[in-house]
């Protein structure tokens, strides 16, 4: 009697212990599922780039979602959601008024979380007369000047800032910027939303944007709506080589207000040190530059894509896939090269491919080191 029954209690200990091991090996498993929305107004870009900065956090995996996928209930499947550059207002009727509805629903009821890059901001703004969600208490101060420009512009983290991203504690940040919002208080007696970063940057690059709006008026902020989060940054870190991580950073502050630390070589905030706004004359030189990665001489077209890479040229950066299949091989490694430099993960596919048919050694080595790069996450 007494050995059956102390066999009944090893055979229990043992379904127990496999039990556990099996629940561990769930949770372990278990990721942070973050729906990219992929609707009209959303920038196919922006999407793309957003997508491959949150392959940064391995604990993160990134999806798109459509609007009739909300509609179908695909919400209650993911824990955060980001609307991205483009149009807010265009996202905003490509959702509709039953999406709507899921949206706040998603949000307040269900306490998950929403991040807002650029367009997502306006989107989750209660900025008066901008067809918008009216989520966050925070408007665009000057919509009549929106289109104030594009370019790397500086930001300072604030202290409430310095939690989130304390990588950033006592260093200078740049972003990339494109007509981003330009945020304050619906009431500047009650501010409601913590504020992340300010600008520093005074932005009016385009012809007719007044000057002194944007120092010192909030870049980034996150505010508890409901029974959950939502972070926005006006800029765009999806897109800037050294802040990528930012991004999933965010979407893991607004699941669950904690956040873990990533590998150092994709934490550079150094690597950018100065403003750069494109100026009608530096669009010009840009556009210039762009034709010049087209001409017959190696020389010239390596010239242009280290300038255009100093110059932190947003669209210069998928220009470089093309010139890995250039005739000339110094062409080919460079392109790899600064493909490499500005983590371009999209690229990857076309590494790979130029890696296979390679035959010059050196160029090789430069393909694989990329290689290397872009696919260790």
């Amino acid at each position: 009697m007494r050995k059956l029954i102390y066999f009944m209690v090893v055979v229990l200990l043992f379904f127990v212990s496999c039990n556990e091991i099996e629940l561990n090996q769930q949770n372990k498993e278990k990721k942070i599922i973050v729906g990219v929305y992929a609707g009209n107004g959303a920038s196919p870009i922006c999407i793309l780039e957003t997508l491959e900065a949150l392959r940064i956090d391995t604990g993160i995996k990134g999806i798109e979602i459509t609007p009739y996928q909300i509609l179908n209930g695909k919400l209650d499947s993911i824990d955060v959601l980001i609307f991205p550059g483009g149009s807010g207002s265009k996202e905003l009727n490509s959702l509709g008024d039953f999406g709507v509805q899921k949206i706040y629903d998603f949000v307040e009821k269900q306490g998950k979380g929403i991040v807002g890059i650029c367009a997502g901001g306006y989107l989750l703004s209660k900025t008066p007369t901008y067809p918008s969600l009216q989520m966050i208490d925070a408007q665009n101060i000057d919509r009549k000047h929106y289109s104030r420009g594009r370019g790397l512009i500086e930001v300072k983290i604030t202290g409430e800032g310095e939690n989130i991203f304390p990588e950033l504690a006592g260093k200078r940040a740049f972003l990339q910027y494109y007509d981003g919002p330009v945020l304050a208080a619906v009431d500047s007696n009650q501010q409601k939303y913590t504020e992340i970063a300010q600008y520093v940057t005074d932005i009016h690059a385009n012809k007719g944007i007044p000057a002194g709006v944007t120092p010192g008026k909030t870049f980034m902020l996150y505010e508890k709506i409901g029974n959950g989060y939502v972070f926005v940054s006006a800029g765009h870190p999806e897109s800037t080589p050294g802040m990528r991580w930012m991004v999933p950073r965010m979407a893991r502050f607004v699941y669950n207000q904690q956040i873990i630390s990533y590998p150092e070589k994709w934490i550079r905030p150094e690597i950018n040190d100065s403003a750069i706004m494109f100026t009608a004359d530096l669009k010009r030189y840009e556009k210039k530059l762009f034709w010049q990665l087209l001409n017959d001489t190696a020389e010239i077209q390596i010239k242009a894509m280290n300038e255009l890479h100093s110059l932190r040229s947003r669209p210069a950066v998928r220009w470089m896939i093309g010139l890995l299949r250039d005739d000339d091989p110094q062409v080919r490694k460079q392109a790899a090269y600064v493909l490499e430099q500005t983590e371009y993960a999209y690229a990857l596919p076309d590494i790979l491919s130029a890696l296979k048919v390679e035959k010059n050694q050196e160029v090789r080595k430069q393909l694989q080191e990329t290689a290397n790069f872009l696919s260790e996450y």
